[in-house]
């Protein structure tokens, strides 16, 4: 998967150059699912997390509903393989290695699937303006 997201970024950033993109996963996630840990994961891949981190100017962490154990977890999503307990330690593993981040904004659980998003949306417009400032 590292090598598959590596591509479609490079090749969405070569085809919108001037564009931001906005992805859903990362590089680093693959560091949370190894099995030898995040120094396993970069030295099998020839890279570090260092040089993974500068491919992307920021991250927004979307805390899961499992954190804060809301029931949406289990039952709620037919993809889901994983109960609530293997989701929220799922989740702290992808935090932990994210956190790292010089531009890591945490969006917490929240009961309310709106409200979280729209803390999100306020956080991407602060960081497209900071980006915007820098240009």
């Amino acid at each position: 998967m590292f090598h598959v997201q590596r591509n479609l970024e490079d090749v969405q950033s070569g085809r919108f150059p001037d564009r931001v993109l906005l992805c859903d996963r990362g590089t680093v996630d693959g560091a949370a699912y190894w099995p030898d840990g995040g120094e396993g994961f970069f030295a099998a891949l020839g890279t570090t997390k260092e040089a993974e981190f500068t491919r992307y100017e920021a991250v927004l962490f979307l805390e899961s509903a499992a954190v804060g154990g809301l029931p949406v977890v289990e039952g709620g999503n037919p993809v889901r393989n994983e109960g609530i307990d293997a989701a929220a330690a799922l989740d702290r593993r992808l935090r932990d290695v994210w956190s790292e981040h010089p531009n890591f904004v945490l969006i917490g659980h929240e009961a309310s699937f709106f409200h979280k998003m729209a803390r999100g949306l306020d956080a991407m417009r602060d960081i497209l303006a900071r980006l915007a400032a820098k240009t």
